[in-house]
């Protein structure tokens, strides 16, 4: 069950109670309130192997070798593959190309047939980016066949061990770099900084300008807030100043996401990679088709937007197949007596790359684990499971002899099972739930609320203050809110198909909007209704619909 706990105010201004929460200390402040790219950003030659990644592409683009650029397929891998694309073509690197893995068919990470086929085109250098860190075997059977390979990434090595690579450039490797936690696109910045240093020293005359390399930081920001990774130190100045860069955006494909989204690209925020940009780069991968996503970021006036738009109509067909595989579980639901403890469903038609949206829809509607697989093109059963209550790692480890793979957190995580296991692995799941409940190891998941604040102070000072903590993600939540003893005038469904919720909130200037995209009245604690007094969990936010600006809440709960 989720539960809230509200801080205790012990500051007298706003913007201190909720540094003071995330833990900024008076020391820090100024620093943390204004990110500066010179001061916050480190070195790029401090990463381990660093100086002979720049040496060896510079080589590389000496000798006009062939050159792969191979990235991952998500919204950290993507982006990072465009941002070397775009400086290898920036400093003359002509004999390469952007290969990226076709989820359903190769899966994660680099594989033997796409190492086969660089091999049969006599490509030298392969450059990995968002994953390489563990394919010792990839990489070996590259290097056997004439490949040198730098990996660029940000995952966990293998208890240390690096794989037989002319470079690995990963801050996780060891303590050598002072940042732990980039992305993997944020990585591949790194390079870029360090390679333009070393390449500016060595051709001075150069007609690369100082600081060009700041136009880089869109995708940065992009991948920076869709992989999730802590927004402090370094990270939150290369999000800040990507943002800016975002809102002067010279790329034709995200120019047209945007208008079609009806986002001013001069308000741009963290939301609108979150809940616009990224989905539709995610959706390509999802549906299969990832190059698009690539043409999309590195396209140009035509080619850019035309990615962008076959980019919404797959996000569209994306949600079309959601919605599809969703119906067919209620119809599957309707013939059964009651729904088990533990959802259990799929079917080797679904596309394992879409279970996870079905998983958190029927765990958020039936409030209970909810795993769902499908068939990938090798033919394994994958799926995801989410949960709002039993931790799906602690029910996969219970039932660890029907599963032949699962990771993830408590609320979230993926599982691979054998063919003759598919059938009993709902029985295998409700004994194990059942076992963990007689254990008591039902999770609460504790949502901390910054400050209870009343509706007249919801005014434009009180913006500032929240406004000037951003940007939000990982380790810097956007502030939230408890709005006690409040009565909606209104309360309304809005939007098409009316799946989302507004009310109507009277104070002593004026009404103020609260929102709710994709919940009804029905879904919160407690149903919000006309003229009933109710206490509203909500993030204090601004808007600019239609070019139109205002300040409103964002629902999270009615309790």
């Amino acid at each position: 069950m989720k539960q809230y706990t509200v801080v205790e105010r012990t500051e007298e201004r706003l913007i201190d109670q909720l540094l003071k929460n995330r833990g900024v200390s008076y020391e820090t402040k100024e620093v943390f309130l204004a990110p500066n790219f010179e001061r916050d950003l480190h070195d790029p030659f401090l990463m381990t192997d660093m100086h002979v990644a720049v040496d060896r592409v510079l080589l590389a683009r000496d000798t006009q070798e062939k050159v792969v650029i191979f990235s991952d397929y998500d919204c950290d891998g993507i982006p990072a593959g465009t941002l070397i694309h775009d400086l290898f073509r920036r400093v003359g690197i002509t004999n390469f190309t952007n290969y990226i893995p076709h989820r359903h068919n190769e899966g994660f990470g680099l594989n033997m047939d796409a190492v086969n086929t660089f091999i049969a085109d006599g490509v030298t250098l392969v450059v990995v980016l968002d994953c390489g860190t563990v394919s010792f075997d990839e990489i070996a059977h590259a290097k056997a066949g004439g490949i040198d390979v730098i990996v660029i990434d940000h995952h966990e090595t293998a208890q240390g061990r690096i794989p037989d690579v002319i470079a690995l450039l990963n801050p996780r490797r060891d303590e050598a770099y002072p940042w732990r936690s980039l992305c993997a696109c944020g990585v591949a910045f790194k390079f870029a900084q360090a390679f333009l240093m070393k390449l500016r020293e060595q051709e001075p005359d150069t007609d690369i300008p100082l600081g060009w390399e700041k136009w880089l930081l869109d995708l940065v920001a992009l991948s920076t807030i869709s992989d999730m990774v802590p927004l402090r130190d370094e990270n939150r100045a290369l999000v800040t100043y990507g943002l800016k860069v975002l809102r002067k955006t010279r790329r034709p494909g995200i120019l047209q996401i945007l208008r079609d989204n009806k986002v001013n690209p001069v308000n741009i925020t963290e939301d609108d990679i979150g809940f616009t940009i990224g989905p539709r780069i995610n959706a390509a991968s999802r549906m299969g088709i990832p190059k698009i996503a690539f043409t999309m970021l590195s396209g140009d006036e035509k080619t850019g937007r035309e990615a962008a738009q076959e980019l919404e109509n797959l996000n569209k067909s994306r949600k079309a197949k959601v919605a599809a595989m969703t119906r067919e579980v209620h119809q599957k639901f309707k013939h059964m007596e009651e729904i088990p403890p533990v959802i259990v469903i799929g079917n080797p038609d679904w596309m394992p790359s879409l279970a996870g949206l079905v998983a958190n829809s029927l765990s958020e509607e039936y409030k209970r684990p909810a795993f769902v697989w499908g068939r990938d093109g090798k033919g394994h059963i994958k799926g995801s499971c989410r949960s709002g209550s039993t931790s799906v790692v602690a029910l996969m480890e219970h039932a660890k002899d029907a599963i032949l793979q699962g990771g993830g957190h408590h609320q979230a995580g993926g599982f691979e099972v054998a063919d003759d296991k598919i059938h009993t692995l709902g029985t295998v799941l409700c004994a194990a739930h059942e076992a963990l409940a007689q254990e008591s190891e039902t999770v609460s998941y504790e949502t901390i609320v910054d400050a209870t604040i009343s509706l007249h102070e919801l005014t434009n000072e009180t913006y500032t203050h929240i406004a000037a903590l951003a940007p939000f993600g990982m380790k810097n939540s956007k502030p939230l809110f408890q709005i006690p003893n409040i009565t909606p005038y209104s309360v309304e469904l809005f939007g098409k198909t009316k799946e989302h919720t507004k009310l109507i909130l009277p104070s002593s200037t004026h009404n103020i909007p609260a929102i709710a995209f994709f919940r009804t009245p029905d879904s919160f604690h407690m149903e919000p209704m006309a003229g009933k007094q109710c206490t509203l969990i909500a993030h204090f936010e601004e808007s600019f619909f239609m070019n139109k600006r205002e300040l409103r809440l964002r629902i999270v709960d009615v309790i």
